[in-house]
Formats: structure tokens, C-alpha cells, sequence
């Protein structure tokens, strides 16, 4: 009796409730009871569920109906990637987002009167692939703090990896013991990034390569190169005019990896013997560069003592114009004076660091690195290797 009254009720126009189904056979599930006479099974594309209909055509009731608001916000977060900007370098974050078609997650950041910093996610990251865009340039401490503690926001929300996109990594001068009894910084500063919670670090041009290995996660170091490069293919220099300068000795694999991709120039080397931090004295050159167009490559600048001088020296060895190339314009003051002196044909940085306009001068050139850091990021997220043209230069094995 209860098995023909179910048949009825699957085969009629009436409205069929759960509670109605529960009285006619109460042995058998309220799942099962449901499966009779769909248009198509049940499916689960991309994370959104499809609602059944009836054959019978009549609609559901309102607590079963789908509610389009709801499908809505599915669709605005139907990806498992997301990106979260810290307050270094909001304009560099956009960027990213931009590039890779995404909007940036929200997060609230704010600091308490007693200096403290609070971080909330504003969204769920729950099973996300968390990227953070947080430089920590100065003031570093601070925004070295901000990174730690929105590592722990995400993490404490349960995402499933977190990576810190750092595209200037602050202290990475401090690689190594020079004299005795000083700190190794960078390791410091890498064990607090790990002990955070970050599963991955993607960092820009850091200051020297074997800071990578101080993290006990993966690291993804990525060139500022090609994107000074292509800009540099621009301009109208006769390749035969070219030579590549490195300010100091330290520098020198980085200005001969740059002078091949730029048409195989020429190297020069400005010899310096530093008296102290942030002093530079420039002794001698090595390398002609006589009626040429020199091309000074450098991982950053910070007060431009060294480039200043080095361009100094340049010019009295009779070169014709000189072009400042960095990644990193850390601008630690007099450097303005220094740059905007007219030493230098132009400028040029990245903008892994946020330039203030009060810092801006006309021979100042910025160039955006957001395409470079979104496509990294992308190959990160898919699992995939950069190491194909146009991005074999982007350093992911």
C-alpha cells in the first residue's frame, strides 16, 4: 500500500514535500525518494550545485529553490586562488590582480594606538591558495611585522598554502658574518617568515642567491632583468655603443648575465673599497669605456653613494652618457641629490618598491614588474615550470 501511494505521488502534478514522502514510506530515505523522475542526475561542476526538476513540472518549495544570491557570490569565488595586499605597496598588488583578471581579497589592516598591528581577512580562504603582496622596504620592521601577521590570519583561516610574494626582501644584506660577533639577519628574518606559517616564499632580485638557501620551504626567485631589458631594446643605442658596468665586484655575475642578453656588450668593472655602511670610495676601473654608452646594473639603490661615484668615475674615463638600471630604488636619503645631480642619462627602476612622488626627478624612468610577479604566480598556482619562452628568464624550475 505505502509503495503504490509513493508511485502515485512521483507520478502526479502534486506538489511532493518531504514530509508528505516521510508519511507514505517512512523506511526509505528522503535522499532515495527524490531520484524519481529527473530531467538529469545531480552534478557538481566547479565547486556549483545543480538544483533537479520534476518532470512533472511543478517548482520546488522555497527552502529547496536556489537562491540566486547565492549563486552569485559562488560565481564571483568559484577560483581557489586568492590575493591579499599588505599597505607596503597597495599600487604594485593592483597591478597583479589586474594582469591575472582577479580582484584583490579583502582584508582589514589597521594599527592601534599603542603602534600594534591587527589583521582580519574579510573573506573566507578556507582550501585557497593564499598569495600575500607584501614588500618589506622601509620602514621594514613594520612591514616585516604586517607580512608575519597576516601569515598567521591566513593560516589560522585555514588555508590550504600560503605564499608570501615579497617582491624587495628587506635585510638581505645582512647575508653573512663580515666581522666577528654580528647577527646573520637574513637567516632571522627567513626562520620568522617559516615559523609564521608560509608554505612558499616567491621574493625579486635578491640582494645575494644564497639567501634562498636560508628557508627551510621552497623559494621561487624571480629576475627584475627582462623587464629593464626590454625597455633598454627600445631605445635607440647602437649595440656596438653598449658596455655593461658593475658597480662594485660583488655585482659582477649579475652584469655579465645582463651585458649577454644585451647583445653580448662589452664588461666593465668599477673597482671600490667601502670604509664603512653606506660608504663607498671608488678606487679604479676596470674595462674601457671610452665614447661609449655605459650601463650601470645594479640589484638596488639605496643611498647611491656607490652608483653616484661609480658614475663619477665614468665619465672622467670618457664615456659619453651613463644609465642607472636597479631593481629595488630603496632611496635612502641624499640619494635624490645624488641621482637627480646629472650624472646620469636616466634612471631606471622597478617598481617592487613604492616610489613617493616627493622622491620623483626627470631623468627618473619606473617600470612595472606586476606582469613578471602575475605570471609567476600563475605557473605557481598551476604547478607549472617557467622555464619556456617568453618567461625562461622568470628563475622557476
Amino acid at each position: 500500500m505505502a509503495s503504490s501511494s509513493l508511485l502515485w505521488l512521483c507520478s502526479s502534478n502534486a506538489l511532493i514535500s518531504p514530509a508528505t514522502l516521510l508519511k507514505a514510506h517512512p523506511r526509505f530515505p528522503i535522499r532515495q525518494r527524490f531520484r524519481c523522475s529527473l530531467v538529469e542526475p545531480l552534478k557538481f561542476e566547479n565547486g556549483k550545485p545543480h538544483f533537479p526538476l520534476l518532470t512533472s513540472g511543478p517548482a520546488f518549495p522555497t527552502f529547496l529553490s536556489p537562491n540566486s544570491h547565492f549563486q552569485n557570490d559562488i560565481n564571483k569565488h568559484d577560483t581557489r586562488l586568492r590575493i591579499f595586499s599588505g599597505t607596503a605597496n597597495p599600487a604594485l598588488a593592483q597591478e597583479i590582480a589586474c594582469y591575472m583578471g582577479l580582484e584583490l581579497g579583502k582584508i582589514k589592516i589597521k594599527r592601534f594606538a599603542d603602534g600594534e598591528i591587527y589583521v582580519q581577512l574579510q573573506e573566507s580562504v578556507r582550501g585557497c591558495d593564499v598569495f600575500l603582496v607584501q614588500p618589506t622596504c622601509p620602514p621594514a620592521n613594520e612591514n616585516l611585522m604586517e607580512l608575519l601577521i597576516m601569515i598567521d590570519a591566513c593560516r589560522r583561516a585555514s588555508a590550504k598554502n600560503i605564499t608570501a610574494v615579497i617582491p624587495y626582501f628587506g635585510y638581505a644584506r645582512a647575508d653573512r658574518k663580515t666581522q666577528g660577533r654580528e647577527s646573520i639577519a637574513a637567516k632571522l628574518v627567513a626562520n620568522l617568515i617559516t615559523e609564521a606559517g608560509a608554505n612558499r616564499v616567491l621574493a625579486c632580485d635578491l640582494h645575494s642567491g644564497q639567501s634562498m638557501g636560508y628557508f627551510d620551504i621552497p623559494v621561487d626567485h624571480v629576475y627584475g632583468q627582462p623587464v629593464i631589458l626590454d625597455y633598454l631594446a627600445s631605445k635607440t643605442i647602437c649595440s656596438d655603443d653598449l658596455v655593461v658596468v658593475s658597480p662594485d665586484v660583488g655585482g659582477v655575475a649579475r652584469a655579465r648575465a645582463f651585458a649577454k642578453k644585451l647583445s653580448d656588450a662589452p664588461l666593465a668593472i668599477v673597482d671600490k673599497r667601502r670604509h664603512g655602511h653606506n660608504v663607498a670610495e671608488v678606487m679604479n676601473l676596470i674595462g674601457d669605456v671610452k665614447g661609449k654608452v655605459a650601463v650601470m646594473v645594479d640589484d638596488m639603490i639605496d643611498t647611491a653613494g656607490t652608483i653616484a661615484k661609480g658614475a663619477a668615475l665614468l665619465h672622467q674615463e670618457g664615456a659619453r652618457e651613463v644609465y642607472a638600471c636597479s631593481t629595488h630604488a630603496v632611496f635612502s636619503p641624499p640619494a635624490i641629490e645624488r641621482l637627480s645631480s646629472g650624472l646620469f642619462q636616466e634612471v631606471i627602476i622597478t617598481n617592487t618598491i613604492p616610489v613617493s612622488e616627493q622622491n620623483y626627478f626627470p631623468q627618473l624612468t619606473v617600470l612595472s614588474v606586476a606582469n613578471l610577479l602575475g605570471e609567476t604566480i600563475w605557473r605557481v598556482h598551476d604547478d607549472c615550470s617557467g622555464g619556456f619562452e617568453p618567461y625562461a628568464t622568470l628563475g622557476i624550475d
